[in-house]
């Protein structure tokens, strides 16, 4: 069989697409390249020591009042290598005229067992001002030595509620965060929020086996409400809670709120009803 100079071209061609497709379609994203792993990220700030830059990470490349999903990770000095068998710990201090007291914050963890960036999450209940302020001081070790740094951390004012934190009927106070959706839709949204409560003014772990009831309104259009609404509860103990909320239009939505027991008694929140019409206990989205 005979082929043309032109054919041989056209099969070497597409010999070349197939195989440049296939290497595309199958090397997947190496974890352990600091430079993929923290794609989609930006970085809030550095921190530094006398052996490790340690670099903050976020979407915003900020911290915010409220819930932070925060990644780090911890750059050798000498070796200019990134750590990837460190054990971190930390701790958010708000520093205030009278008193000092910590928030809501998770363990650290590894995102992946090969890589060198680590996640966790802190819930800044209250901003920082001008004599008042947060810091960050993380602890970390790796073989048998022990290291330290220390970070003031910038908590600014917002616009919108996106934390809650009172004192329910049962004595106890207590810290409510909305997490996602982050960009909502008109549509019924997957919500996810965060309920912890403070056994000391250091320590807040998250509340098991409650329910948070939600109630989207639209104070600007007569107040009116959303149907196929589902009150957030948790699949597990210890996690974050899930559940739905509907929104039917765009524009400003007072998402009001009732924290209750698994035994159905309301310990913070109200009801919304004709000559009621907001909760005390809320968050805000305006899209």
């Amino acid at each position: 069989m005979k082929f043309s100079f032109k054919t041989i071209l056209a099969l070497l061609a597409m010999a070349f697409l197939v195989i440049s497709c296939r290497t595309s379609d199958d090397d997947p994203v190496d974890p352990a390249n600091p430079n993929t792993e923290i794609e989609g990220l930006l970085k809030i700030k550095e921190i530094t020591n006398d052996t490790h830059i340690i670099e903050l990470y976020s979407k915003s490349g900020a911290t915010s009042l409220g819930y932070n999903d925060i990644k780090l990770r911890l750059k050798n000095k000498a070796t200019n290598q990134y750590e990837k068998n460190a054990v971190i710990t930390w701790k958010p201090l708000m520093h205030m005229t009278m008193m000092t007291h910590s928030c809501p914050n998770s363990v650290i963890q590894k995102v992946t067992p090969e890589g060198s960036l680590y996640s966790g999450y802190i819930v800044f209940q209250m901003p920082g001002n001008e004599s008042e302020y947060w810091d960050l001081k993380i602890d970390y070790t790796i073989g048998a030595t022990a290291y330290t740094a220390t970070t003031v951390v910038n908590v600014p004012v917002e616009t919108k509620k996106t934390v809650n934190s009172f004192t329910g009927s049962d004595n106890v106070k207590y810290v409510v965060a909305y997490i996602e959706p982050k960009s909502p839709k008109v549509a019924i949204n997957d919500m996810v929020l965060g309920v912890w409560k403070m056994q000391d003014m250091m320590t807040f772990p998250v509340v098991d086996g409650f329910t948070v009831k939600v109630d989207p309104r639209m104070p600007g259009m007569g107040n009116h409400g959303s149907p196929n609404n589902v009150h957030a509860t948790q699949t597990a103990a210890g996690q974050l809670y899930k559940g739905k909320f509907s929104l039917t239009m765009t524009g400003y939505w007072k998402i009001n709120l009732q924290l209750a027991k698994a035994d159905g008694t309301v310990l913070a929140g109200q009801e919304v009803t004709e000559t009621n019409l907001a909760s005390n206990l809320f968050f805000e989205i305006d899209f």
